[in-house]
């Protein structure tokens, strides 16, 4: 007998995965801006114009009265834009999410209320065990913004304010080679008929890069040197000509550093940025040859390297001026607000859209990957091996 022919095909007849879907609803976000209160931080991580989007698309942000004065942004300009200014330090620190460029320090977490998110650097090498137990207390869910990937897999961040820092290198070595710093008297220019500045930049990352594109910019012979040879490749690609490229070889870096006015240090570590120039290296450089360490703040990559402030940012050794301040794109304090806050403020905006940050995790890898507390259990491996702490993988708490 002849089967009768069924309304569904063998395919549909099969058992099917049930599809669970999140529903997103939209949320409104309270911000807090308080003002930096680290030696030398100058920066902002909103500007006027990112709290005037935030506001267009409902949500509040309050600033601290003078919280980006150091950055040439007035709180008139902040009010303008539909923000919210108090005198009151608490009660910015009250609000659910505040928003910082340096990590809080143990007294402004005394302010902060249970549950609050926290978005800001984490620097882990300027802090202390009792600091996340704090966070612990408070049960703080906080990110590190420089941990944050993009969909590309790169720290924005870290990149924004590495190509400034790879800038300023060359604007203040060219500074420092002047008549004004009791330099050499060399200009940094290709100048008819005068042997262009020579500059030796020591890594081929970001930061080497941008001080490499400034260089050229501005007329000087360039020698890049780094160990990794698709880093020196690359940036020869980016800078779209072939430029002098070596590896750490003792023989090409000391003959390079004895001929060079300008030597821009560019080299990270895991832990601690390793000693490139030896104290004997920088003795045989030319008289009056600047040093600009921007690897200082992971302990400098010159044996002759000390921590310097932008008060007094140099000092002479060996006949050699080194300038060895960290956080160099605070000396630029306006450009690197805005870069900062051109990264956060789509973040925020993605947080609102995603029903807040409990959703954004699930849906955003790159911003799960700078996420180290979550209602104050650890997350961070590095950090709970660094500061011997329990820890959770964080994907067993967020699915």
């Amino acid at each position: 007998m002849k089967q009768p022919l069924s309304p569904f095909t063998k395919q549909q007849l099969l058992p099917q995965e049930e599809m669970l879907e999140i529903f997103k609803q939209k949320g409104e976000l309270f911000i807090g801006i308080p003002r930096e209160s680290a030696l030398q931080e100058k920066r902002v991580c909103l500007t006027p114009d990112a709290v005037s989007a935030l506001v267009a698309h409902g949500h509040r942000v309050l600033i601290e009265s003078k919280a980006g004065v150091e950055a040439n942004f007035l709180d008139s300009e902040y009010i303008d834009a539909g923000g919210e200014v108090t005198n009151d330090t608490k009660k910015v620190f009250s609000c659910p999410i505040i928003l910082k460029v340096e990590p809080p320090t143990l007294e402004e977490l005394t302010y902060i209320n249970p549950q609050t998110i926290i978005i800001s650097a984490l620097q882990i090498k300027t802090q202390n065990k009792k600091y996340f137990e704090e966070l612990a207390k408070k049960r703080v869910t906080a990110i590190a913004f420089e941990y944050i990937r993009d969909e590309d897999g790169n720290y924005p961040a870290v990149r924004s304010l590495s190509e400034i820092a790879g800038t300023a290198s060359i604007l203040i070595a060219s500074e420092l080679l002047s008549n004004v710093k009791n330099g050499n008297g060399l200009m940094f220019g290709n100048v008819s008929g005068v042997p262009p500045v020579e500059v030796v930049i020591l890594g081929a990352g970001t930061v080497g890069e941008f001080a490499a594109r400034s260089a050229i910019g501005l007329g000087a012979s360039v020698k890049i040197f780094d160990n990794s040879i698709s880093k020196l490749r690359e940036v020869q690609i980016n800078l779209g000509r072939t430029l002098y490229t070596s590896t750490l070889q003792p023989k090409n870096l000391i003959k390079a550093l004895k001929r060079c006015d300008v030597v821009v240090g560019a080299v990270r570590g895991k832990n601690r940025a390793p000693i490139i120039v030896s104290e004997t290296m920088v003795e045989n450089m030319k008289k009056g040859a600047v040093i600009i360490d921007v690897s200082i703040d992971m302990g400098g990559c010159f044996e002759t390297s000390e921590i310097t402030t932008h008060d007094n940012p140099t000092f002479t050794k060996h006949g050699v001026t080194h300038y060895c301040v960290p956080n160099i794109p605070s000396r630029y304090s306006r450009t690197a607000s805005v870069s900062i806050s051109n990264i956060f403020t789509p973040y925020l905006l993605k947080i609102a859209d995603d029903g807040g940050v409990e959703n954004s995790l699930r849906f955003d890898r790159g911003l799960k990957n700078g996420l180290y507390f979550y209602h104050g259990i650890l997350t961070n491996k590095t950090v709970a091996e660094w500061f011997d702490l329990p820890y959770r993988d964080i994907n067993l708490l967020i699915f």
